[in-house]
């Protein structure tokens, strides 16, 4: 996994980093006020299962511990929570993904925040990094539910007051709550990175289906490169095949983003696409990294020369462990987004350059 900054404190370190770069490559850092400073000391983080490291490393960036408690599995594979600690009147946040097993996730996600509602927490944040599905937001077939929707009424009436998440696969899901919910881009924590080690010249960013060009578009106007479209046609769920490219990538070092790798096989199909058509290089920046079904084989064997995806989801042992695949932290930005929800101050400043 990415190493950790030198400094012990995640928020002094990235504060440290935006004012000697002028804050153009990390955007959404500011001056942080303290939790508290406003008279709201009252706040609490509690993580469930799913990825306790990233929790852990947020609760590093805000200088503050995990609330303890006991999240468990019975015989019967029912889920059971246990707060150990009194949350009566705390502006409490969960941190769980919905991630694989995702049923297992949601059901922890939805418990524990019933257990903090009958706790008489004063307020309940449910930070999810990554929200499972995601991708069935609507209906495309006859006869066929709205997965998404019903997620979010279960979080909802589970008892959640605001909802904050990374990169949802598409925006209008955030409308699905009833209460706020703030989602946040993942690309401004990608954008210092591929600075680092491409700088702009014969860059190009490529969305790897039109479904993704707006969010490729917003990461070319950052680094000032040209856009180019992989147009692919799905015979099937689950399988892509590439068909086109719309753009001039010959010579160019490309650079793929998507919100997701799931299977791995569209970012592989689109990376030999964009290599026949003449790209120098091609590597793929994503924010969740699903990987199922081989995916990291699949990523390896591909001629993807190198796959950067957050943590958001935590990563599998042969992930870590892959050449072909590196890890972004994104525990400072979930961390400044909890922060300034806390402090009641804005969110959405994050991204403003």
């Amino acid at each position: 996994m990415a190493e950790m900054p030198q400094s012990s404190c995640l928020r002094c370190n990235f504060l440290k980093k935006s004012e000697e770069s002028g804050c153009d490559s990390l955007p959404y850092v500011t001056k942080a006020t303290p939790i508290g400073q406003h008279g709201r000391s009252n706040m609490k983080l509690l993580s469930c299962n799913a990825n306790r490291p990233l929790a852990e490393a947020i609760a590093d960036y805000l200088d503050t511990r995990l609330t303890r408690s006991e999240v468990k599995t019975f015989s019967d594979q029912e889920i059971f929570v246990r707060i150990d600690e009194n949350v009566r009147g705390e502006d409490v946040f969960v941190i769980q993904s919905t991630s694989y097993p995702a049923n297992d996730n949601l059901m922890q996600l939805l418990i524990c925040m019933d257990a903090l509602k009958r706790a008489s927490a004063r307020r309940i944040t449910a930070v999810i990094p990554y929200f499972g599905y995601a991708r069935q937001d609507r209906k495309t077939d006859g006869r066929t539910p709205i997965s998404a929707k019903l997620v979010a009424n279960l979080i909802c009436s589970a008892g959640a007051d605001r909802v904050l998440t990374v990169d949802l696969h598409a925006g209008q899901i955030q409308g699905f709550f009833d209460i706020p919910t703030d989602n946040l881009f993942g690309s401004p924590v990608m954008v210092d990175d591929i600075r680092e080690r491409y700088g702009n010249k014969d860059l190009i960013v490529v969305s790897p289906d039109v479904g993704g060009v707006v969010r490729a578009r917003s990461l070319a106007k950052r680094l000032e490169a040209d856009l180019a479209i992989v147009d692919k046609r799905r015979p099937e769920a689950g399988k892509s095949e590439v068909m086109n490219i719309i753009g001039d990538v010959s010579g160019k070092r490309c650079i793929m983003l998507d919100d997701m790798c799931d299977s791995g096989g569209t970012l592989a199909n689109a990376a030999a696409a964009l290599k026949e058509h003449g790209a120098m290089s091609v590597s793929a920046y994503v924010t969740h990294g699903v990987l199922s079904n081989n995916a990291v084989q699949r990523i390896e064997k591909s001629v993807l020369d190198e796959l950067v995806m957050t943590d958001s989801i935590q990563p599998p042992e042969d992930a870590i462990k892959s050449k072909s695949i590196r890890i972004l932290p994104i525990s400072p930005l979930l961390g400044e987004a909890i922060r300034r929800i806390a402090n009641e101050e804005s969110v959405s400043k994050l991204f403003d350059r």
